[in-house]
């Protein structure tokens, strides 16, 4: 028990290396759109949620929305007021709802593809679709709750700061989460698939 617990602890700070590194490469963790950022970072807190389970999961979630503040307050968008309490454009300004957008969707993003896993495995036992849908899952948790979480929260200084239309900015959400969220969940899908069957092999113990 103790060298399982060892083993795991030594795999979530490989896993928070991995984050940290994504997040402080240029173009590489964080993708710059010009007014907002794509981003592959989920997909190493995905693969730890299967892995390592919710708990470990959730930590490196919060790892990873603690990457996104930093560098939403250090190198901002017009936009980077919806994830970061710290940093104001003009009269837009970040608030306590920032850190609900920055850190609650990417915490669950490491605990909902354990579920999905585990769930997947029960009604039909096969790695490979369990595995996908997981990678899905879980990347789609991270972009439909993050933009979603924008417009409830920032819905009209997100509109003014893009200089669109309230009454249009729904439309604008759809279209950022079809032209990043979709891209983003198949290939989360695809890498989730590789990795995780690839360290699977290595290992007797998939999750807690």
């Amino acid at each position: 028990m103790k060298n399982a617990k060892t083993s795991d602890l030594v795999k979530v700070s490989l896993f928070v290396a991995i984050i940290v590194l994504m997040a402080a490469t240029p173009f590489l963790g964080y993708i710059p759109l010009g007014f907002t950022r794509a981003t592959i970072i989920h997909i190493p807190v995905i693969i730890a949620s299967i892995l390592l389970g919710p708990r470990y999961g959730g930590f490196l979630g919060f790892v990873f929305g603690l990457t996104s503040l930093i560098n939403n307050t250090l190198n901002p968008t017009v936009t980077s007021f919806v994830f970061t309490p710290f940093y104001s454009l003009g009269s837009y300004s970040g608030n306590f709802w920032s850190l609900v957008v920055v850190f609650v969707p990417r915490i669950l993003v490491g605990i909902t593809p354990y579920y999905i896993y585990k769930g997947m495995k029960k009604i039909n036992n096969n790695d490979t679709l369990a595995l996908g849908i997981a990678g899905v899952g879980g990347s789609l948790t991270n972009t439909l709750l993050v933009m979603n979480f924008i417009y409830l929260f920032f819905g009209r200084s997100y509109a003014q700061a893009k200089d669109v239309s309230f009454t249009g900015l729904y439309n604008i959400i759809l279209s950022v989460i079809a032209i990043n969220g979709i891209p983003e969940a198949i290939v989360a899908a695809i890498l989730t698939i590789a990795i995780c069957k690839a360290l699977m092999r290595y290992t007797s113990r998939t999750a807690l």
